[in-house]
């Protein structure tokens, strides 16, 4: 019987563990509020990582979360653009959803054509990976972050 018992229960956490999209909805903990920098950037081909891109010469990017809004700046030494973008955010289901309603005018230029941005998101307590899927749904760009507050 108590084998019986353990192999179930092994069974169970396998099932949970193969099943899992690495998100725990019911850990408080895991939240997207507050600050959070850029550490790299990921390339992918056929939906596999195939590059990781550090940040180099000076380049950061820093992300705010806030009840239910989001506010992003770049600053790029080697571009003499203005990067910044403000609008609201939402997270369902390992999705992060971000709606731009205003940016700096490089940014205006990609809002103009696309308002909502859709990723894949992997969350821990400290660092998230949002990832861009297209439209089959393979992974062909990602950005790591960093929680920095």
């Amino acid at each position: 019987m108590m084998k019986i018992l353990l192999l179930f229960c092994c069974y169970v956490m396998g099932a949970t563990l193969i099943s899992s999209d690495g998100l725990n909805y019911e850990n408080a903990e895991l939240t997207l509020e507050g600050v959070w920098e850029l550490e790299n950037q990921q390339m992918y081909e056929n939906g596999m990582l195939s590059e990781t891109l550090p940040n180099e010469n000076g380049y950061r990017q820093v992300k705010m979360y806030s009840n239910g809004h989001v506010m992003w700046t770049r600053n790029d030494p080697s571009d003499s653009n203005e990067w910044f973008g403000y609008g609201s955010y939402t997270v369902s289901n390992g999705i992060l959803e971000e709606r731009l309603e205003y940016a700096s005018g490089p940014m205006m230029r990609i809002v103009d054509t696309t308002k909502v941005f859709r990723f894949e998101l992997l969350l821990s307590a400290d660092s998230y990976q949002q990832i861009q899927l297209d439209e089959e749904g393979n992974r062909f760009q990602g950005e790591s972050y960093i929680r920095i507050k």
